[in-house]
């Protein structure tokens, strides 16, 4: 009977140890994860992900006759394939949005046909979202 009591008292000492063991590791593991996670992290917004999306573009030519069409390709970064994209120009000191757009395909590329009326130098852009390219100016004569 001594051994049976011995056994048991063992076993249930060997639970209560591994129990505390459990339970101690699983404490410091939660600690260290709330101090990890107390640490700020920036979170994923959409500002953050517009800060390292990017445009590029280039005009097919930079003189045109007033009437005909220019095509500006480019490529994007950090957009999806199917994002909407618009042609702006300059008017005085704001930018306003023309009647062309297009979509991002396949490797991050487009290409957009315009025709430009406005005679005169015009400084235009590609725009997505709050996302814009570097302008480019064509001369309209």
């Amino acid at each position: 009977m001594k051994a049976t009591l011995r056994s048991r008292c063992a076993r249930t000492f060997a639970a209560g140890a591994l129990s505390a063991a459990l339970l101690t590791a699983g404490a410091v593991g939660t600690s260290a994860h709330a101090t990890a996670s107390a640490k700020p992290k920036p979170s994923p917004s959409t500002s953050a992900s517009k800060q390292a999306a990017s445009i590029t573009v280039k005009a097919s030519s930079a003189s045109v006759k007033a009437g005909d069409k220019v095509t500006f390709t480019g490529r994007t970064k950090g957009m999806p394939i199917g994002s909407k994209l618009v042609l702006q120009h300059k008017k005085g000191s704001k930018w306003t949005t023309l009647q062309a757009s297009t979509t991002v395909k396949q490797g991050s590329s487009y290409s957009l046909d315009a025709k430009l009326n406005d005679k005169g130098k015009q400084e235009l852009r590609i725009k997505y979202d709050e996302v814009t390219s570097p302008a480019v100016t064509v001369t309209v004569k």
